[in-house]
């Protein structure tokens, strides 16, 4: 017997074995459905204690046959044939064949059964017992029933063989029962015909081993009869017998006849598990621990039970003894003894193989995994003589399942791998490749393989990486070999990402030179690859070519961005709540806040994903067609083609791409192609990548507007404030006081129409106070032009004007005095004029720290916003922002360094006296209103006397009394001396310029103006106005008289104040100034009053006013002064003296002209 049954377990022993073959041309499918039917009778009942189980095989060699003395199940004891006959005319020639068929197994056979499908008529009606007749192999409805009574029969036999043997009495003609190679080469065997040989002694030696190896036959048929008790006995008492002889093939035979009937008594349900199959894992009966007897010990049995020839015919007294038969422990020991003993015979490999893989399955059972493993360590060194590769492949392939059965995955795995190898070996002419690669499939559990990127990606890695790659380089290799190129790329890409970090540098340049070699002739993609066994190969994404540490999505650039109008809270008011905190808003929507990032994209705008990678490899990377994988909403990917260099450290890379329509988005991940395969990487599958949320809302489209202005762009870079980011600047530089226009240029480069238009400014750092505005414009002229198609474009003029502090520091003029100050724009006959003595030389200032303290430039910086909108976004709510940053570096152009008033020759005048200094490198000429130039050389400082009016600064607007009420004062008071101030430089009208620069600008009085020098600049609430005949008598007015007529003085009072005023006296006393310091009050002859001198005024309500009105005459021709003065009881005292300053009266009395003819 040369090919073992690998299949075989310890309760097979009690079987007994039917052949099921066909006879002729039976289709393949047909014979299978038949045979199924058949194999379902698997045991039957014959009495209420006895059952009768079949084994059927389909294929079984005459050669084992021959060992069906030796073991009992191994005889073949029935035939089941299976045939088709269309016609009575190949009836006969069938019959014959079946007849043939039984010739070959008729050594052994006790009954046979032939089923016959297609013929019908007269043959198929005649009644037979062996045959059976059936229209088609669809209408058999009886065939189990057929097979039930054949099995029937055969138990018949099987019985009488039993009985006839157990109750042999034909002394010393007990055959001796021998397996095939003892009938050929007589080993063992006494035949020696030499009167030696007839010696009492070895009679009876040759007697014993006779009645040994029939008590052990007899074993095996009560074993099959199912008589369990009866073949333990038979069992034991063969072991005795031939233990006596020697007979060690026999002796291992019925101990491992004991082994089955105890492993049939201990496991009932067998130890190959629900069925015949190849099962990796065996299920336990549930009572088949109760059934353990580790006590139980080997039945003694008396010698004096034997008859003289060795069998007794009644086995009552034993049966009674032999209830308990061996133990767990001691099954596996009488297997080890058994196999010892088959292991010193040559010719019984075949059997001692089979019984260690016995033993293995009863071990598995057991869960004695070690005491398996050396069992099978046993069996892998049996020598069977020249096997087939078909052969090995089996053995290997049941060496592999056995390992498996007791848990040593990896070396199941090794003899799975060895037998994928048989499969191709180089004495194969024609080699199984889609085998070998079937059964390296099969290994891949044991080494911690699987097919599923996935199980890569957690924790830390799991079995030899060493063995690993040998074992997937083989996949490869074998699948290029079925020709199948599309799955070695799939296994590749898969040794490439999970063993990447185990690759050295020149295995890596090999692998992926490969993967480029199979990727040009079949690219790798993300599709399942499904194998035809059904085994469904995942998709392999390179997650680690490049390997991502971050991914981050970017917000708009600034001027793209879009904003919520305030005040329109849209879907947001749904999850609104009244109060600061709500665990439950906080529970549902924990998750979406953890993952949704606060900006938004806009939909047909290109939008950015930043991820951060870095290039393993040794060498450089190319990746291609990198882009990525959203959802959500209609996403337009634009990829990206990178080239990463050798073992590069983190490298950004933006991902771009446009969303065409509007709602939210998530981005899954990214897709590249390496080496000619396309990976689609999810971050889900990635937990080391780092990402800040992966939802974005998409609002619908807003325009595009484009900003160019008529001045360079400025590559400064300002200090924008916390919320305002600048999409671009302009700078420029101004003297103070100057204007300049910026031109800017608005364009829809955008496809949706600019429906509004916004235009505000705001000055964002700046320690300096500026004056007036900054920046200026009119804006509807642009307004008028909308709605602004795409491509289209309006203008607008901004005025940048810039006005601060021209107030200087005083102390850089110490060594300056009124009386080194030349003075300009008084006129001539001023007495100020004549009091000051003309100039020598200009002084400058020679200090040079004073010149770097006024030639310190100052900044000024300020953002012009505008906001647009229009579109499907304007219906939403939402619009976006356009900063242009003006950013102005201010030189200075002249400096007030002291400034004071003097009273004019008019109480409604004053002048006011300006100390200029020239900070700037060039001349510079001063001018103000109705006042000749002033020239300044370069640090130089002059003096300019303004005469103005006095202001009337109650006429300003006023702030309404709620304002008021709500408005620091301190702002309030701001506001007042601004407004004073301006009305002031609007008078003055000051102006510089610089003739070699062509520049010219205002300067402004605001900052340099004290609380002292405004009331002197203001008019006096109460105005007083003195008329000389009529006419008015003020700003050095000489009114003429002519002596002894009389004079008419009118004293007029307006009040402008906000209070009643009066009643007031006013004294007029007449004196004369002799220019030199001496004033002569003593005038009573020379000017007379008409009436009294003192002047009356009632009480004056506010914006009323009150005439006196009186007369005087002047007796004496000259210069004549009126002084006119409050009486020290007037009512009015408490107000303040500002209020009541007269104008002074000069008077000029004429002589007479002499009448002709006097």
């Amino acid at each position: 017997m040369s090919v073992p049954d690998y299949m075989q377990c310890a309760e097979d022993h009690q079987t007994v074995l039917v052949v099921v073959q066909p006879v002729g041309i039976v289709p393949e499918d047909q014979f299978f459905k038949i045979y199924k039917r058949i194999a379902s009778v698997s045991q039957v009942s014959i009495r209420d204690s006895q059952r009768l189980l079949i084994r059927y095989r389909h294929h079984y060699l005459p050669e084992n046959n021959e060992w069906g003395d030796f073991q009992t199940h191994r005889k073949v004891v029935g035939l089941i044939s299976i045939t088709t006959c269309a016609s009575a005319k190949e009836w006969p020639q069938t019959a014959e064949r079946f007849h043939g068929q039984k010739e070959v197994y008729s050594s052994t056979l006790y009954d046979s059964r032939l089923l016959v499908f297609g013929l019908q008529g007269d043959v198929a009606e005649q009644p037979r017992t062996d045959v059976a007749f059936y229209p088609s192999f669809e209408d058999c409805p009886d065939v189990e029933k057929r097979v039930d009574d054949f099995v029937g029969s055969i138990f018949i036999v099987l019985e009488s063989k039993r009985l006839d043997r157990a109750t042999d009495k034909s002394g010393d003609k007990i055959p001796l029962l021998c397996v095939p190679f003892e009938k050929k080469d007589f080993v063992g065997l006494d035949t020696d015909s030499s009167p030696v040989s007839l010696l009492l002694g070895v009679k009876r030696h040759y007697k014993k081993r006779c009645q040994g190896r029939m008590r052990k036959h007899v074993g095996d048929l009560c074993l099959q009869a199912g008589m369990l008790q009866d073949a333990l006995v038979h069992y034991h008492m063969a072991v005795e017998l031939l233990r006596g002889v020697n007979d060690f093939l026999w002796l291992g035979a019925a101990l491992e006849g004991l082994c089955s009937a105890s492993v049939i008594f201990h496991y009932p349900g067998g130890t190959a598990g629900k069925t015949v199959a190849r099962k990796p894992s065996i299920s336990q009966p549930a009572d088949a621990g109760k059934r353990h007897r580790p006590g139980a010990q080997e039945v003694l049995i008396d010698p004096g039970a034997l008859t003289a020839n060795g069998i007794s015919a009644d086995t009552s007294t034993e049966i009674g003894r032999a209830k308990n038969c061996l133990s767990p422990e001691d099954i596996i020991e009488k297997y080890k003894e058994a196999i010892s003993y088959y292991g010193k015979y040559k010719n019984a490999g075949v059997i001692e193989l089979e019984a260690c893989v016995k033993a293995v399955r009863v071990l598995a059972i057991q869960k004695r995994a070690r005491e398996a493993s050396e069992f099978l360590q046993n069996a892998v060194y049996i020598n069977l003589g020249q096997l087939s590769e078909e052969e090995k492949i089996q053995r290997y392939s049941i060496l592999s399942e056995l390992y498996e059965l007791i848990g040593f995955h990896r070396k199941s795995a090794f003899f799975k791998r060895v037998a994928a190898m048989q499969c191709v070996a180089p004495t194969i002419p024609e080699p199984g490749w889609r085998a070998c690669y079937k059964l390296l499939l099969e290994t891949l559990p044991g080494y911690s393989l699987s097919l599923d990127p996935k199980d890569f990606s957690k924790g830390t890695h799991r079995g030899w990486a060493a063995v690993q790659m040998r074992l997937l380089h083989e996949l490869v290799y074998a699948s290029r070999r079925m020709g199948n190129p599309g799955l070695s790329v799939r296994h590749l890409s898969f040794l490439l990402q999970t063993m990447l970090d185990f690759l050295s540098d020149q295995e890596k340049k090999e692998v992926t030179q490969s993967l480029e070699n199979y990727t040009s002739k079949c690219p790798g993609g993300m599709e399942v690859i499904t194998l035809p066994d059904g085994l469904k190969l995942p998709p392999v994404p390179f997650t680690k070519l490049p390997i991502v540490r971050s991914v981050k999505l970017l917000n708009l650039p600034v001027s793209l961005r879009p904003h919520k109008v305030k005040g329109l809270l849209g879907q947001n008011m749904s999850t609104a709540s009244p109060f600061i905190y709500s665990p439950i808003i906080m529970h549902n929507r924990g998750e979406e806040r953890c993952k949704k990032i606060d900006f938004q994209w806009v939909q047909g705008d290109v939008c950015e994903v930043q991820l951060m990678v870095y290039n393993p490899m040794p060498y450089e990377l190319r990746v291609e067609n990198m882009g990525l994988l959203t959802s959500g909403v209609e996403f337009e990917s634009l990829p990206a083609a990178l080239s990463l260099p050798a073992e590069s450290g983190l490298y950004p890379v933006t991902l771009v791409g446009v969303p065409r329509t509007a709602g939210n988005i998530t981005v899954n991940g990214y897709h590249t192609s390496v080496f000619g395969v396309n990976s689609d990487c999810l971050l889900e599958g990635l937990p080391a990548v780092k990402t800040s949320g992966c939802l974005v809302e998409v609002i619908p489209s807003l325009p595009r507007l484009q900003l160019s202005t008529s001045l360079p762009r400025s590559a400064y870079t300002p200090q924008p404030t916390s919320k305002e980011e600048l999409s671009s600047t302009v700078s420029l530089q101004l003297f103070n006081g100057e204007t300049q226009q910026l031109t800017i240029t608005l364009e829809n480069i955008g496809s949706e129409d600019i429906e509004t238009l916004e235009l505000t400014s705001k000055i964002v750092s700046t320690k300096e106070k500026v004056f007036g505005e900054f920046l200026s414009w009119e804006l509807e002229e642009a307004l008028s032009h909308l709605p602004l198609k795409s491509g289209q474009a309006v203008t607008l003029t901004v005025s940048i004007k810039v006005k601060l502090d021209f107030s200087g520091q005083e102390n850089l003029l110490q060594d300056l005095n009124d009386d080194g100050i030349s003075v300009t724009g008084l006129p001539i006959s001023s007495p100020l004029r004549q009091v000051l003595k003309p100039r020598s030389e200009n002084k400058t200032v020679s200090s040079e720290s004073g010149k770097a303290e006024y030639s310190h430039i100052k900044t000024l910086e300020a953002v012009l916003n505008f906001k647009y909108s229009g579109g499907a976004g304007k219906v939403e709510g939402y619009y976006r922002e356009l900063s242009l940053g003006v950013h102005v570096d201010v030189e200075p152009s002249v400096f007030f360094t002291r400034v004071n008033t003097l009273p004019a020759t008019s109480t409604r005048q004053c002048h006011l006296l300006l100390d200029i200094f020239n900070p700037t490198e060039h001349e510079l000429t001063v001018s103000a209103k109705n006042n000749q130039e002033l020239v300044l050389h370069a640090s130089e400082c002059q003096r300019m006397a303004i005469q103005v009016d006095k202001f009337d600064f109650e006429s300003l607007p006023q702030p309404d009394q709620e304002t008021a009420r709500f408005t620091n004062p301190k702002q309030l008071e701001e506001e007042r001396q601004h407004a004073q101030g301006c009305q002031i430089n609007s008078k003055l009208g000051i102006c510089w310029s610089i003739p070699s620069l062509r520049r010219r600008g205002e300067a402004s009085v605001e900052g340099v103006l004290n609380q002292l020098v405004l009331e002197h600049l203001q008019l006096a609430p109460l105005q007083w106005d003195v008329l000389v005949n009529g006419k008015p008598c003020d700003c050095d007015v000489i009114a003429d008289c002519k002596a002894g007529d009389a004079v008419t003085l009118e004293v007029q009072l307006t009040n402008r104040s906000k209070n009643s005023v009066g009643p007031l006296a006013l004294t007029v006393v007449p004196y004369q100034d002799f220019q030199n310091g001496v004033q002569n009050y003593n005038l009573e002859d020379a000017v007379t009053f008409i009436g009294s001198n003192t002047f009356y005024i009632d009480t004056v309500k506010p914006k009323e006013n009150s005439v006196c009105v009186g007369a005087l005459l002047f007796l004496y021709t000259g210069d004549f002064y009126l002084k006119i003065k409050f009486q020290d009881d007037s009512a009015g005292r408490e107000l303040p003296l500002a209020w009541f300053t007269l104008p002074s009266v000069h008077i000029r009395a004429l002589a007479t002209p002499l009448q002709a003819g006097a």
